[in-house]
């Protein structure tokens, strides 16, 4: 997998999210000028608007932040009129303002699912360390960012910025084919991400390993799996395009050790050892191996982000904000 010639893996070791983002808008990585005036422009651009706080207080409080951030994105075109005519509209601006406000609309979601105030974004922080300052710190508490956390979602980010012509992403082309403006196209790419088979797989990923509960009734699900008048399906494993590992699930396995290990988890995490066990068991069964079935980005990104303390409803809200990179840019 590569984003504009460069090697994934390579990008997601030495490479920061804004650094991607200009990547696959212009085509080329950023010099020391370019990549402090692009954040100089998402930093400038991530506040939203006062009164979108308004839209927020017509949902329920149950509202899943899925639900919250499609109508949210949706609503800014009420708020550009200006970029309404894509055919004239300021390329530039209107990327840099998507990427700006997804993440600030995705934090907004979840302080609204929780009874939070909203936090209002820090310029003097990058774009994931502000990410994760807004989801987590409060009126009265700031957060402290973990750099161990902090590299780890920069690197799911990343991984997640675009990936040749999916669900969401086709549906965005659809969409802005017919001439609709850029942020009622992104709600598009929203309603399809949301979709178990598509963004809410690391979400069903987590669902199927709390079910299996115990390393021991791996086989017994494994034999679920391969019986066809059986419902139950390994969620995590296969992928359309990739008939071998996953190359993005080979650097989040790596990942999810390193977070799990700096928050003292990585010996006593069940889930992991479910996982772990589950993919060597799989790896090593002719079905799965005839069927070129290996894990894919969603099978340790759900892992990560529970370890962070990100609510399994969050995942694909942070799918959304990484892949509105790829969006823009196609």
């Amino acid at each position: 997998l590569r984003h504009r010639g460069y090697d994934i893996k390579d990008l997601a070791e030495k490479s920061n999210f804004l650094e991607v983002a200009y990547l696959l808008i212009y085509g080329e990585l950023p010099n020391s000028e370019q990549y402090n005036s692009f954040t100089k422009k998402i930093n400038t651009h991530s506040l939203v608007n006062e009164r979108l706080h308004y839209l927020f207080q017509t949902f329920c409080s149950s509202s899943h932040p899925m639900a919250i951030m499609l109508a949210a994105v949706g609503s800014l075109s009420a708020f550009y009129p200006d970029l309404l005519n894509f055919k004239n509209a300021d390329y530039e601006l209107t990327a840099t303002r998507m990427i700006a406000k997804i993440s600030t609309i995705a934090a907004m979601s979840y302080k609204y699912s929780i009874g939070q105030p909203f936090v209002y974004p820090d310029s003097s922080l990058d774009f994931t360390e502000n990410f994760l300052h807004m989801m987590f710190a409060t009126p009265c508490e700031k957060y402290k960012v973990n750099p161990v956390i902090k590299n780890a979602l920069n690197k799911i980010f990343i991984l997640h910025a675009d990936h040749e012509q999916n669900a969401s992403t086709s549906t965005v082309r659809i969409a802005g084919s017919s001439g609709a403006n850029p942020f009622a196209c992104v709600s598009t790419g929203i309603a399809s991400l949301w979709g178990p088979a598509h963004g809410g797989a690391n979400e069903a990923v987590i669902n199927m390993l709390k079910e299996i509960g115990e390393a021991k009734n791996i086989p017994k699900y494994i034999a679920k799996a391969k019986d066809k008048e059986d419902p139950f399906r390994l969620m995590g494993f296969g992928h359309r395009v990739y008939k071998n590992y996953d190359p993005r699930a080979a650097v989040l396995k790596d990942t999810c050790k390193e977070v799990l290990k700096e928050l003292g988890q990585l010996e006593n995490n069940p889930l992991l050892q479910i996982a772990i066990e589950l993919e060597t068991i799989a790896l090593k069964d002719e079905y799965f191996i005839e069927r070129k079935l290996y894990p894919n980005v969603d099978f340790y990104s759900g892992i990560i982000y529970q370890a962070m303390g990100i609510p399994s409803q969050m995942f694909t809200v942070l799918f959304a904000i990484a892949r509105t990179v790829g969006w823009m840019a196609q």
